[in-house]
């Protein structure tokens, strides 16, 4: 279910860029997430922070569980998290068991699995599905073409040496 980016999503997807930017600042992965609620406050922003050695924690899996300590089922599906690239499936289905709503994504899980081939990086030990695979129902949007652009940049810093 894939519904149009507007330019308020943009706006928010500009800082998951910067968040990415900020992960390889620190050595970590290029990812980026917001959670927004509906009046448009950002109730919690996070980065990867899978440097440390645990591949879980992902930014969206961090949303996920601090939304279902912190928001009532309501308030959950009806926020929007934003990211700078497509949930992967653990994501996603952490997305979907909390009852969040809509995902707004800069770059897709499909951009990022060509350009890690391209660059020769060893594929992942999960498949990169798109998030309507494993949550049919949530209402996605993504992803962004300049932005994207941007996010290969990144990714590239983290996955290649030049």
């Amino acid at each position: 279910m894939s519904t149009e980016v507007t330019p308020t999503d943009r706006e928010f997807l500009i800082r998951c860029v910067e968040l990415a930017q900020q992960a390889i600042d620190l050595g970590d992965e290029p990812f980026g997430s917001l959670l927004v609620n509906e009046a448009g406050e950002v109730l919690f922003e996070d980065h990867n922070r899978v440097s440390g050695g645990d591949a879980t924690q992902h930014p969206e899996f961090a949303i996920a569980r601090w939304a279902a300590e912190n928001l009532s089922p309501t308030e959950r599906a009806v926020a929007t998290v934003y990211t700078s690239g497509e949930h992967c499936p653990m994501c996603s289905a952490a997305h979907a068991w909390v009852g969040l709503g809509r995902i707004v994504f800069a770059s897709s899980s499909a951009q990022l699995s060509a350009w890690l081939t391209e660059w020769g990086v060893p594929a992942a030990p999960v498949a990169a599905l798109p998030i309507n695979a494993i949550a049919p129902t949530i209402e996605v949007a993504g992803p962004v073409d300049d932005l994207a652009e941007q996010m290969r940049k990144l990714q590239s810093l983290r996955f290649t040496t030049g």
